[in-house]
């Protein structure tokens, strides 16, 4: 995806969330998150916006740590929650091609970072603030939903950081049956360092997940049971990602 088609994924996807919380109401239970209301949801995805804006408009190029969250509620918590989301969103759209600032994962430059970075945040607590008002979750659209798998796939889990590690070596195989070409992924699964993922399907698999890229976009986020995709192979890596896989920036 480029980096415009984040940005207006991020417009997209944070109103869809807004709208969402609004109708469930913010003392409502996330069923995706055990233990949120979304009031918690709403200031937790508002203050990453304004942590990631203070980056995006004023340049830092070293880590500054966010502002805490708000002690606001009700339509208040929306209203700030509309008015952070639409300042991170304007932020991307004015930044030069060649914004220099702190980033946290690899990326081609900050800016497409960034972009990409926060549509995938708040496309997840989109689907985060979907569930508590009981509507589908695994309905990412599909580019975006292929995309959102590379970036879990491909740079967050490469980190050593990552805790999916099987007691012995396997192979997890990731393929959406609507994905743009190319769009498969196998993950060498080891005991002794992070995931290594390449995007082709040579070799055999162990574990394959396939069905439609928004629905495996839920599923490897842990946002959707694993029985929303086509499970083929030993169940015990698709266990092992739903018990370990969960990440942080840091």
């Amino acid at each position: 995806m480029k980096t415009d088609e984040h940005i207006e994924s991020l417009s997209r996807e944070g109103q869809l969330l807004a709208d969402a919380a609004g109708a469930a109401g913010t003392s409502a239970e996330v069923p995706t998150c055990p233990g949120w209301l979304v009031r918690d949801l709403l200031r937790h995805t508002g203050m990453v916006h304004r942590w990631a804006t203070q980056f995006v408009a004023h340049g830092h190029t070293e880590y500054r740590p966010d502002a805490g969250e708000p002690d606001l509620d009700g339509d208040a918590l929306l209203s700030w929650f509309r008015e952070g989301h639409a300042a991170l969103v304007g932020a991307l759209r004015a930044a030069p091609p060649d914004l220099e600032c702190w980033t946290f994962l690899p990326a081609p430059s900050p800016l497409t970072f960034w972009a990409r970075r926060q549509a995938h945040e708040t496309t997840v607590h989109r689907m985060d603030a979907a569930s508590a008002v009981g509507l589908e979750v695994g309905d990412a659209p599909t580019e975006l939903a292929a995309d959102g798998i590379d970036e879990l796939l491909t740079v967050f889990h490469a980190r050593d950081r990552s805790r999916v590690r099987p007691e012995k070596p396997g192979t997890l195989r990731v393929r959406p049956t609507d994905g743009p070409p190319g769009a498969v992924w196998t993950v060498h699964l080891s005991p002794d360092g992070p995931p290594r993922t390449v995007r082709n399907d040579e070799g055999p698999a162990d574990t394959e997940l396939s069905g439609a890229a928004g629905a495996l976009y839920a599923v490897l986020w842990n946002r959707a049971p694993v029985d929303a995709v086509t499970l083929a192979g030993n169940p015990q890596l698709a266990a092992l990602w739903r018990e370990s896989s969960s990440v942080t920036w840091n």
